[in-house]
C-alpha cells in the first residue's frame, strides 16, 4: 500500500534511509534553502520528482505544513516487540522501551516518536486499537525519527507489559499520583508507559505497571501535554542512564 509524508526533512530522511519511494511532487518556482540537496540525493538515487503549484500539495496536506514537498512512499513496516529487544542486544544496551496507551494525536506520537530516538530509546509501543499510527502527520511531526526508531504495534498492552517484565524490564507509569521523576530509578532496562491526552493511562494497564512516577509541578495548572510529559519523564531516564556510565 502507498502512504504520503510531507515536510523536507521527512522526506529528506525517508530517501537517505533507502525507504520505497514512487515519486516526489515538489512546488512550482525556484529551489532554495534546504530543498536542494533534497533535489540532489533524490536525483541521485533516479527518483521521479514532479513540479506542482502550491494549492496541489495544499490539498494533499490537508491543512499542514508541507513546506513544498509531499512524497508518496511505501507504508512504514511496523516492528515486532522482539525486533525492539533485539536493538537493544545488539547495542550491548539495557532496553529502553516507551509504551503509548492509546495516543489518539498524529502530533503527540509523532513528537513523542522523535524525542524516543533523540534519547537513545530501543523502541515505541502503540496498540493496533484506539490509537493514532504512523500516518503522516505522525511522520512529519516526528522529523524523521521515523525511519530509525522502531514502532510496534500490539493487540493488548497490558499483556506485552508482561511480557517485557518477563524479559527483565521494570515497567513505569507515569501518573500524576507517582513519585517524582528524580527521586524515582529509571536506570536500566525499562519501560515507561505514557497515558491518552484525555484519560491518561488506563486502570488495567497502571495496573501491571511496577511504580508510578510524576514529573513535580509548581504552576497554576497540574498538567502537561502527553508528549511534552514523555520528554521531561525520557531525558530523566538519559540523565540517569549517563551517569551510569561515568
Amino acid at each position: 500500500m502507498e502512504d504520503k509524508i510531507f515536510g523536507r526533512n521527512p522526506v529528506f530522511e525517508a530517501i537517505k534511509s533507502g525507504r520505497t519511494i514512487d515519486k516526489i511532487l515538489i512546488k512550482k518556482g525556484k529551489y532554495e534553502g534546504s530543498l536542494v540537496p533534497i533535489i540532489k540525493r533524490a536525483k541521485e538515487k533516479s527518483l521521479i520528482i514532479q513540479e506542482v503549484e502550491r494549492q496541489k500539495l495544499d490539498e494533499i496536506a490537508k491543512g499542514e505544513n508541507h513546506q513544498g514537498i509531499v512524497a508518496y512512499v511505501s507504508e512504514i513496516e511496523y516492528a515486532s516487540v522482539k525486533d525492539i529487544l533485539e536493538l537493544a542486544k545488539s547495542k550491548d544496551e539495557p532496553p529502553f522501551v516507551i509504551i503509548c496507551d492509546k495516543i489518539t494525536d498524529p502530533h503527540n506520537l509523532g513528537a513523542i516518536l522523535r524525542t524516543a530516538n533523540c534519547v537513545g530509546a530501543h523502541g515505541v509501543i502503540i496498540p493496533k486499537r484506539g490509537s493514532v499510527g504512523l500516518n503522516g502527520v505522525a511522520v512529519k511531526t516526528a522529523a524523521g525519527a521515523a525511519e530509525y526508531t522502531p514502532v510496534a504495534r500490539v493487540t493488548n498492552i497490558s499483556q506485552t507489559i508482561s511480557e517485557l517484565k518477563n524479559e527483565g524490564l521494570w515497567i513505569a507509569a507515569a501518573d500524576m499520583d507517582g513519585a517524582s521523576i528524580y527521586k524515582s530509578d529509571l536506570k536500566g532496562a525499562l519501560g515507561i508507559v505514557i497515558g491518552s491526552e484525555g484519560e491518561g493511562i488506563s486502570r488495567l494497564v497502571k495496573e501491571n505497571c511496577d511504580f508510578t512516577v510524576s514529573i513535580p509541578m509548581q504552576g497554576d495548572i497540574n498538567s502537561l501535554n502527553a508528549s511534552v510529559a514523555a520528554g521531561i519523564i525520557m531525558y530523566e531516564a538519559l540523565r540517569q542512564r549517563k551517569q551510569c556510565e561515568k
